[in-house]
């Protein structure tokens, strides 16, 4: 089970943090490949406006692409089986990786361009595929620990390309395409590791209807001896959906029976997003200079926001299924609230006194710890374990839209949130991270060491009301 979560991992959510966290290094190497192409091409100087503009396509079109793939990704995974789309998905990543590696010496940006918007569709569809995997094959007792997993390779991309992009490495100018497009060895890797692991054995009895593939592969995960007890609630469950066959997106919101998991789902999705995780970042390089830190020493101390993202994401995993999902979520919800309140204070007083930078230096590493403690981790495990089998899927493709809508909405206003409130905008985060732990303690209740049924049953009397 372990080698299987690092199977899928390397070449799911892996990339996502990866190709999150490498384009920021090469910026001003890309700045200059986009002047000289321009004035190659045209004979004439690149605009300013312009040269902004093609940059910030090149930044957000992975978000759109990532839009696109979760779209897609719950179509595959019905299609081609979990294991199926998760090996597909690694072309898309070679193709990308060839695309961005070409740019630079065939004097084409709009490569670049390409090859961002299909590493995007990549991350989109491992990021949907990848938790319904680890879902669908861990048991009930190691299911949020292995859920985590998703959110543990996640935050291991971001600085592995954290790392990987330092200008002694591939950071460099002479570098940077091979640093972009360096994410095709994640995807060779998965290529070679995920065919040694066999498919879902969820997908393999309930959508296929294949019994003996399914016997096979609980144990090859459980053990010969151990696997009967996981087999019993694949089939209980199997015959609770009576041939129900895989539902739309669509479906889903014109039923009833899941409504309260529909909308749990689109909170905390979107919560994740919203909760001020992207400010913290924006704000980093600024606090960091106000506490003496000198810019080419920046690069450096980020990294410790990615080892503390790395920290908390394994220590969640060793915790979320002793502790609970509730206890986590709700905890680091309202951890956030109070580090958005000294950040409010500490970025006000910030030249008051010489002490106060270190103050929202420490605030800025614990609001980091308290997102991954929580937010960052179990969001995409509570998805799995709030719906059946027939509705899983849909449930992954909507959330990853809302959650690449998010992303994408606050990208383009969040420059303007920041002007406007300066920091004050954390006001507003620390609002909505009280809404959503209050949303959570009033509507979703414990999954730890539940089968799927029983969540389910554990919503229907709010979907239907207290006499149904």
């Amino acid at each position: 089970l372990f080698l299987a979560v690092c199977a899928v991992g390397i070449g799911g959510t892996f990339q996502y943090g990866y190709n999150v966290s490498i384009i920021n290094a090469p910026t001003q190497h890309i700045h200059k490949f986009l002047n000289e192409t321009w004035t190659s091409r045209y004979r004439k100087a690149l605009n300013p406006d312009l040269l902004t503009l093609l940059w910030s396509i090149i930044a957000s079109i992975f978000s759109l692409g990532g839009l696109c793939g979760a779209l897609v990704g719950g179509s595959m995974a019905i299609r081609l089986g979990r294991k199926g789309a998760l090996l597909m998905n690694n072309v898309i990543a070679i193709l990308a990786s060839i695309l961005m590696g070409i740019s630079f010496p065939t004097g084409s940006f709009e490569l670049l361009i390409a090859g961002r918007f299909l590493i995007g569709i990549n991350a989109g569809i491992g990021l949907c595929v990848q938790p319904l995997y680890i879902g669908e094959v861990a048991p009930k007792h190691l299911r949020g620990a292995m859920a985590m997993g998703s959110s543990i390779f996640l935050t291991g991309g971001i600085l592995t390309g954290q790392i990987i992009g330092l200008r002694e490495l591939l950071g460099g100018e002479a570098y940077w395409p091979l640093l972009l497009s360096s994410s095709c060895f994640p995807a060779f890797a998965q290529l070679v590791l995920l065919p040694w692991f066999p498919e879902s054995p969820r997908y393999l009895l309930i959508d296929r209807g294949d019994e003996l593939s399914c016997a096979r592969a609980l144990k090859r995960f459980h053990g010969s001896s151990g696997y009967h007890r996981e087999m019993e609630d694949i089939q209980r469950e199997c015959s609770a959906l009576d041939g129900e066959k895989p539902r739309k997106p669509w479906q889903l919101f014109t039923d009833r029976g899941v409504r309260w998991q529909l909308v749990t789902v689109i909170v905390v999705t979107m919560g994740q997003q919203l909760s001020g995780i992207n400010a913290i970042y924006f704000y980093a390089t600024y606090i960091f200079k106000q506490a003496g830190i000198s810019a080419a020493k920046i690069p450096y101390v980020t990294l410790g926001t990615g080892g503390c993202e790395c920290l908390t994401a394994l220590t969640c995993g060793l915790l979320i299924d002793y502790v609970g999902r509730r206890c986590l979520v709700i905890g680091g919800y309202l951890l956030m609230t109070l580090w958005s309140t000294v950040l409010t204070f500490s970025l006000t007083y910030q030249d008051l006194y010489p002490w106060v930078p270190y103050v929202s230096m420490a605030a800025i590493f614990a609001f980091i710890l308290s997102f991954g403690l929580g937010p960052g981790g179990i969001t995409n495990t509570l998805t799995a374990e709030l719906f059946i089998q027939s509705s899983r899927p849909a449930a992954y493709m909507i959330a990853g839209a809302i959650s690449w809508g998010s992303f994408f909405t606050v990208g383009m206003l969040f420059p303007f949130i920041v002007t406007g409130l300066r920091q004050y905008c954390f006001l507003v985060f620390l609002l909505e991270c009280l809404l959503v732990a209050a949303f959570i303690f009033l509507v979703v209740p414990e999954t730890k060491n539940k089968s799927f049924l029983d969540i389910q049953k554990e919503f229907h009397k709010r979907n239907f009301g207290r006499n149904a």
